[in-house]
């Protein structure tokens, strides 16, 4: 069977990208020159763009890794050359959304950090925000520079079954798949050229760019070109091609810890030239890691003395310390809580209803339907941690009722949403795979968001679960100017 034919092409029950709820027939006007396109393509010529995207893959080293796996950790980024399209109008309101959404995350960060009015008024329990695993006490009192601790966000997008978008979570420390998302870009030019342009897709180039002044926007010393790195972790990490790729992308060295030295308050570079004064760290590795005299003494992948620095303003951290407490699927439940609060407005965006192991009636109701709910730790990330309720076994369902009664505030439950569905080239031709949308946030002087962002896929039937390290893959992401 020709692998680019929708002849079987079925949406099911779920909402699809291309078609809505119903079959070729209604194709959404917007999609029709890439479904003309992928009709047009004989076999042989699938075949020949196929091999000239993996290829670019190889030659660009584009791999992630997945850690304990018995096969071999690197592999090449699966990549779908179907891609998701996204119309002008529709676009701006998720944009709206997102930035309404990082003002009251920053607006939060701010407050917990600096008496907790939020918590005062009884908005928000203060035992949820002080046992967040990611809460830093040592930064109470502390200003952050710019008073912006978020300056790359990635808050995963997905559709339900009638097409509404909802925020399945937010990324506030080390977001990654920025370096995807741009090499997606490049063959996708590449393989469907005169599509592309027809379509007048609007560019992601800039994000580097974009990224690289925002950081640039936090230094503390007023320098024509501040001095900014990115700290990894080093070859070892599962974004590792992602840190070399945005620091060449931005012209910025990249290091690691054993590359920098705090000297009296003040972070240098050691170069073949002498040591070079850092004002800007992009960090790629989490809190804990960061200096051991401070936090996890045991981390030999910081800065011994960094954290000294930044307490005293002489160098700054993207993302600031101490973001995780966003990141943690306990205080998500309350972002629209934090959008009323700050900003006095509802949610432009809804998020997915949340069931909070904690409480007592909504732990009850959790260990009784954990069958037909997604379980998820609050500090996990990846797909890990997580029990899909409907494919899990007796035996799953028994150990997650035991860890929530032993430890009820580091577990939340989610219904089981249908994630929309998206043309995606398998084995036997085009079939709908479900998807999730990561896009990037950064902010800088202004909120500046990248036009689409990240489309994860997962290529595994019937899946829910997008990550890479769980078997997804990726699209371009196609928004469409005005």
């Amino acid at each position: 069977m020709n692998p680019n034919t929708f002849e079987n092409y079925q949406t099911e029950n779920f909402f699809d990208e291309m078609f809505g709820n119903s079959n070729d027939s209604n194709i959404f006007e917007f999609y029709k020159p890439i479904y003309d396109r992928i009709t047009d393509l004989t076999e042989s010529e699938f075949e020949q763009k196929k091999k000239q995207a993996d290829s670019s893959f190889l030659e660009h080293g584009v791999t992630f890794t997945v850690y304990g796996d018995d096969i071999g950790t690197e592999r090449i980024f699966p990549f779908d050359l179907v891609p998701r399209v996204i119309p002008d109008k529709e676009w701006q309101k998720v944009e709206q959304g997102l930035r309404q959404r990082i003002l009251a995350l920053n607006l939060f960060l701010n407050d917990v950090y600096h008496g907790g009015k939020i918590i005062s008024d009884g908005v928000i329990p203060e035992e949820v925000v002080k046992t967040s695993a990611h809460f830093r006490k040592e930064m109470v009192g502390f200003d952050v520079p710019q008073d912006i601790y978020i300056h790359v966000c990635g808050s995963d997008l997905i559709r339900d079954e009638k097409g509404k978008y909802l925020v399945l979570e937010d990324n506030a420390r080390c977001p990654s798949g920025a370096s995807y998302l741009l090499e997606n870009r490049e063959i996708m030019k590449k393989t469907f050229p005169r599509t592309y342009q027809k379509m007048s897709v609007r560019s992601v180039e800039e994000y580097p760019e974009i990224l690289l002044r925002s950081l640039e926007n936090l230094t503390p010393r007023k320098l024509q070109k501040p001095v900014c790195v990115l700290l990894t972790p080093g070859v070892y990490n599962s974004a590792y091609f992602e840190h070399t790729f945005l620091a060449r992308q931005m012209g910025i060295e990249i290091v690691e810890g054993k590359d920098l030295i705090a000297i009296d308050g003040f972070v240098y570079m050691r170069t073949t030239q002498g040591l070079v004064q850092v004002d800007v760290i992009y960090r790629r590795l989490d809190d804990e890691f960061l200096d051991p005299l401070f936090f996890n003494k045991n981390s030999l992948l910081g800065v011994s003395g960094l954290m000294d620095a930044y307490l005293k303003g002489n160098v700054a951290i993207a993302n600031g310390i101490g973001t995780g407490v966003v990141d943690d699927k306990v205080t998500y439940a309350y972002v629209p809580e934090m959008i009323h609060y700050y900003l006095g407005q509802d949610p432009m965006i809804e998020q997915v209803p949340t069931y909070l192991c904690w409480r007592e009636k909504d732990r009850k109701f959790v260990l009784e339907n954990l069958s037909e709910l997604v379980v998820k730790s609050a500090n996990e990330s990846g797909g890990y941690g997580m029990l899909i309720g409907n494919i899990s076994t007796q035996k799953e369902r028994e150990e997650f009722a035991s860890r929530i009664k032993d430890n009820p505030r580091d577990y939340i439950a989610q219904p089981i949403i249908s994630l929309s569905r998206h043309p995606t080239f398998c084995p036997h031709g085009v079939e709908g795979r479900h998807i999730d949308l990561r896009p990037f946030i950064l902010y800088g002087e202004d909120i500046e968001i990248v036009p689409g962002g990240l489309t994860r896929v997962a290529l595994e039937k019937n899946s829910l679960v997008v990550n890479s390290s769980q078997g997804g893959g990726s699209k371009d992401t196609w928004v469409l100017s005005n």
